[in-house]
């Protein structure tokens, strides 16, 4: 993009400038609509995610045999939601309500959200493969996938997919358990050990000196010329968006029990992590389906990576690219790092995204560093991008008159922050973390 193009949109769009300059931004979407009004632009519906739901019932068998750490929730790949009352202390008193934690990054076979849509749209290609073979029915108990016909008719196909490296874990892993020949290409902000990790279950990993774009691109390109290899897209998959959806009701469940209450009056804050966008998009989309217009979701990226805000503020959304305005796409945060958006997430879910904000690295490690003394958790750096949120929010009157938030409700809320990954971080690893954060 030229000097004077780039001028020209910092006229129109006068946050940009501050996304060039690297500084820490929040925008708060005046676009925001009901939940009602807004579901006929996301093009999938509340069916699509009750189906994501049968589907992952039926793989449950399979799943808990083939992996025992799922035995424990019958097969089902889910995580706790905790209280971390000690954070909140540590954030300060501007931060009103409860503040609690999504441990997705402790989801069992792959430690990160990833091991929601990945694992889901691997399960959907096997099922269908399966099915049109006439090697199993909807009614079969899919526990005989574990047999060596299932590992020898699999092994007939491939799977392929460009990730930074928690997709691709996930992916890797379940496709290479199920038996097909997996390739994962993977871009240089990768990290060596979720690399060893994937070659350790077999799986092929391409690596590129470029970024996550480039990645995902020669991916694509590898699997086109491959008639049985399936490429899966993270920048515009649906099947991985309903993977990801799947958790909305199950938070609305493990509330329930929890005795927590999300209303009108007692108003749920989510922060997701978000890098192309297809996961925060997808749990953002279940919320809004569980809660209604009770939950207000908040997508939080890196300041070298900010590119939903980015395409969903300009309206450009897949159409720009961070490194056109000259932003480097390098952070801390792997997983985030992010150039461009994805254009359907960034379109099915802008009328019901509350606003965006983006986080310094040297947020991030702060943030890590006081969740690991305060409440023992210990976190990869972008999964701290939510916790930098309810301080953000509480603080901004001008987002409280958007939506006419009253000072009760605002004490009476919940902020959730999404937690994406870190729990299968290698004790040498972490310790690398902490000592950059001191």
């Amino acid at each position: 993009m030229k000097n004077a193009d780039i001028e020209k949109l910092i006229q129109q769009y006068p946050l940009v400038k501050q996304l060039i300059d690297l500084q820490e931004t929040r925008w708060f979407n005046p676009n925001t609509t009901s939940v009602a009004q807004a579901l006929p632009h996301v093009g999938l519906s509340a069916q699509d995610v009750h189906d994501a739901h049968a589907r992952l019932a039926r793989f449950a068998p399979f799943l808990a045999q083939a992996f025992p750490e799922t035995a424990v929730s019958h097969g089902i790949i889910e995580s706790e939601v905790v209280p971390i009352p000690a954070m909140q202390r540590r954030i300060g008193p501007a931060v009103t309500g409860e503040l609690w934690l999504k441990k997705d990054s402790h989801l069992p076979i792959s430690g990160s959200i990833k091991a929601r849509g990945g694992i889901y749209e691997v399960l959907t290609h096997a099922e269908k493969l399966a099915i049109a073979a006439g090697l199993l029915s909807e009614q079969d108990d899919y526990g005989k996938l574990l047999s060596p016909t299932f590992a020898r008719f699999f092994g007939q196909y491939s799977i392929a997919v460009g990730s930074t490296g928690n997709l691709g874990l996930s992916i890797g892993i379940i496709s290479a358990r199920l038996g097909f020949n997996v390739t994962v290409h993977m871009s240089a902000d990768a990290r060596a050990w979720k690399k060893a990790k994937l070659r350790s279950h077999g799986v092929k990993v391409v690596e590129y000196a470029e970024d996550y774009g480039v990645a995902v691109e020669q991916g694509r390109l590898a699997a086109a010329n491959d008639a049985n290899c399936f490429f899966i897209d993270d920048e515009n998959s649906r099947t991985l968006f309903l993977g990801y959806a799947v958790a909305g009701q199950r938070l609305k469940d493990q509330f329930t029990r929890l005795g927590k209450v999300v209303d009108r009056a007692h108003p749920l804050f989510v922060y997701l992590p978000c890098g192309v966008g297809g996961g925060p998009g997808g749990v953002a989309f279940g919320l809004k389906l569980a809660f209604g217009d009770d939950v207000h979701c908040i997508f939080a990226e890196p300041t070298h990576s900010p590119c939903m805000l980015l395409g969903v503020y300009t309206g450009l959304h897949d159409g720009i690219a961070v490194q056109d305005l000259g932003i480097d796409n390098l952070t801390a945060a792997d997983g985030l790092a992010v150039g461009r958006a994805s254009g359907f997430v960034g379109r099915a879910m802008e009328r019901l995204l509350d606003g965006f904000y983006t986080v310094d690295d040297r947020t991030l490690y702060s943030l890590l560093s006081w969740l690991a003394q305060e409440e023992g958790i210990q976190l990869e750096p972008s999964a701290l991008a939510g916790m930098a949120g309810p301080q953000q929010i509480c603080t901004d009157t001008t987002y409280h008159r958007l939506h006419g938030f009253s000072n009760s409700q605002l004490t009476q809320a919940t902020h959730l922050v999404w937690a994406t990954g870190g729990g299968m971080v290698p004790a040498d690893e972490m310790a690398q973390y902490l000592a950059t954060a001191r």
